[in-house]
């Protein structure tokens, strides 16, 4: 069966930065399944027309296709049930609110903490596209949302919950990672490719656990192409 992953690139095709296509690309190692990453950019809406959808990730497993990350793992969850990622009813409760957590608490501060790198990580033929789209989300310039010391500081204060949890147990989801720790881990892998900015300090309990994540499936995260790998990239 063939299995392929329409994934989010930059101003390379081998860097691949959205938190979303993330969560998916570390659910699939999780559970063993070979897939074809395919790069995409923000501005190929076409290449997903099959999928009537307009941004990715776009899972396409054989004959089936399915759309929005936390969908496709569940989707996952029921197709190949071993090594679960969501698990039953009550633990798919908790994967959800994990899930608008990494949205709505992590993203904000990373966000203005990272901006401007990702805009210069962002292909070139993107970046007016980009610039519009947020923009007209946030009602404000990029520059004006860019605010590295205020995302810090509103980044540790979110952070509070998962220091807690991460002193109980060595993962989010206790003493082996599943949905909730890739569900997070997307935002921290989204800031890692496309800047240098440190986002926690290495006596955070955080940061242990983003060492641990980055070393799962054999280094999947940690061998991801980031924008200091790509020649010239910031001329």
């Amino acid at each position: 069966m063939s299995r392929v992953l329409y994934d989010l690139c930059g101003i390379d095709t081998a860097l691949r930065f959205s938190p979303f296509c993330w969560r998916v690309r570390m659910a699939l190692a999780h559970k063993g399944l070979d897939v074809e990453t395919r790069p995409w950019r923000f501005t190929e809406k076409d290449a997903l027309s099959f999928a009537e959808h307009d941004k990715v990730p776009v899972l396409v497993d054989g004959d089936t296709v399915v759309t929005e990350s936390y969908d496709i793992l569940c989707y996952l969850d029921r197709t190949y049930p071993e090594a679960p990622l969501v698990g039953d009813a009550l633990a798919e409760s908790r994967a959800r609110f994990f899930k608008h957590y990494a949205e709505r608490s992590l993203a904000p501060p990373i966000m203005a903490i990272i901006i401007m790198d990702l805009l210069n990580a962002i292909h070139p033929d993107d970046r007016a596209y980009f610039r519009e789209t947020r923009e007209k989300r946030f009602g404000r310039t990029l520059e004006e949302v860019h605010s590295p010391v205020r995302g810090l500081s509103q980044l540790d204060t979110a952070l509070a919950p998962l220091r807690g949890r991460l002193e109980e147990a060595p993962f989010l989801d206790g003493d082996a990672p599943g949905a909730a720790d890739y569900l997070v881990f997307g935002n921290f892998m989204w800031a890692r490719c496309v800047s240098t900015a440190d986002l926690v300090s290495n006596a955070d309990p955080v940061h242990a656990w983003l060492e641990r994540m980055l070393d799962l499936h054999d280094g999947l995260g940690r061998q991801a192409t980031r924008i200091t790998d790509i020649q010239d990239a910031y001329r």
